[in-house]
């Protein structure tokens, strides 16, 4: 997917820096998920730092609150409103087909081997995006817990901005980091049957991706902000990079990081991600701007779609062992951006384009027939008083 920032001015500009960092979110997640798999070197000095799958996950939803704020921002100063149904229509253009190709490959191999690795319950939680909320699940399903945090975040904040307006939803999201920790520890200290789905059902998570949504709205001001551009060059700015990992690396010390670490993190990964899009520093943007980061980046969705089912450690075959399962995983990736999410992006763009035009000649002859309305009027008005003026 195409990567824009929107400065306070309100030109747009792409930034390819933040295809890089998503590449870089990515390789996290696939190097937890290699831990494990046969022939894999086991990381142990990775697993120092916590769960670094989680953390992953973490800046994508922080780049998600990012992007679509800033879009439906973008819209709302140019035409003062949100287009609701627009937006649900880009997005489901946007996840459903690589979605659906992926499940429906499942289904396939389930009729053609006649045995199936998903329930019932397995087919019903991802065909609603609540997967987040099963957790008894296959492995091959499991990792859509994520993307169904961001389909329902797709679906509740659009319409907040909508009813709120942008001030005021900023500050629901700002309501919204401080709610979390809360949930949080409420979910741990009265609901102990439902911890394992603390930092994947929607309110555990919500302050990661509404630290997105404030760096959004004050995105500006914050570049506008002398103090702040002087750390984002200085060497301080390495305190960021340690304040994630570290606070990342007492993720099994609940008192601390549900309470207050996951969000410090959150926080210091929206610093990243700004810092990134401002691209305050040169050797930084040259590496995240480098083409076969940005390439990965573009293609992370369906990599994050397929790499589930071969990087998988409960499996001992040749599929699911390194390195034939990393390059398994690129081959169906690569497919299904090639022949799928890039063709579907293609259509969207062309039925969108077709759609304005449209809308457009429909707004010209609409105009047309009220002028050529307003002179009929007129001329009609002045042939009225033709006879009184002859008399």
């Amino acid at each position: 997917m195409s990567v824009h920032f929107v400065p306070s001015d309100g030109s747009v500009r792409r930034i390819p820096a933040l295809d890089g960092l998503r590449a870089a979110s990515l390789v996290l997640v696939l190097l937890a998920h290699l831990t494990g798999t046969r022939h894999f070197l086991a990381l142990s000095a990775l697993s120092r730092f916590g769960d670094i799958g989680n953390l992953g996950v973490s800046v994508f939803f922080v780049i998600s609150g990012y992007l679509i704020t800033t879009l439906l921002l973008r819209e709302h100063a140019t035409s003062g409103r949100i287009d609701l149904v627009g937006f649900y229509e880009r997005r489901a253009w946007r996840i459903l087909p690589a979605a659906g190709a992926y499940l429906l490959a499942h289904a396939v191999f389930a009729v053609t081997t006649g045995s199936s690795q998903f329930s019932l319950s397995d087919w019903l939680h991802a065909l609603t995006f609540t997967m987040n909320y099963h957790q008894d699940r296959a492995w091959s399903v499991g990792h859509l817990w994520s993307l169904s945090v961001e389909e329902q975040f797709y679906f509740w904040w659009p319409a907040a901005m909508l009813a709120l307006g942008p001030r005021r939803s900023l500050k629901l999201a700002g309501l919204a980091i401080a709610g979390a920790p809360v949930w949080r520890v409420c979910v741990w200290l009265m609901w102990p049957q439902a911890r394992d789905g603390i930092g994947e059902t929607f309110p555990t998570v919500m302050d990661s991706i509404a630290i997105g949504c404030v760096l959004a709205g004050s995105a500006g001001w914050l570049a506008g902000c002398a103090w702040y551009r002087r750390f984002l060059v200085s060497r301080l700015f390495v305190v960021t990079l340690l304040v994630v990992l570290l606070c990342n690396a007492f993720d099994r010390h609940p008192s601390f990081y549900l309470t207050f670490g996951m969000t410090a993190r959150n926080v210091a990964v929206a610093v990243i991600v700004h810092w990134a899009t401002l691209r305050a520093n040169h050797v930084g943007a040259v590496l995240l701007d480098s083409p076969g980061l940005r390439y990965v980046g573009r293609m992370s969705y369906s990599l994050y779609l397929w790499q589930q089912p071969f990087l998988n450690r409960h499996r001992t075959v040749l599929l699911a062992a390194f390195p034939v399962n990393i390059a398994a995983a690129f081959g169906c990736a690569w497919l299904s951006y090639t022949f799928i999410e890039i063709p579907i992006l293609r259509l969207r763009d062309r039925v969108g384009i077709t759609r304005r035009a449209s809308a457009t000649s429909v707004l010209l002859e609409r105009r047309e027939r009220v002028a050529n309305a307003a002179i009929s009027i007129r001329l009609a008005a002045e042939n009225s008083f033709l006879p009184l003026r002859s008399e």
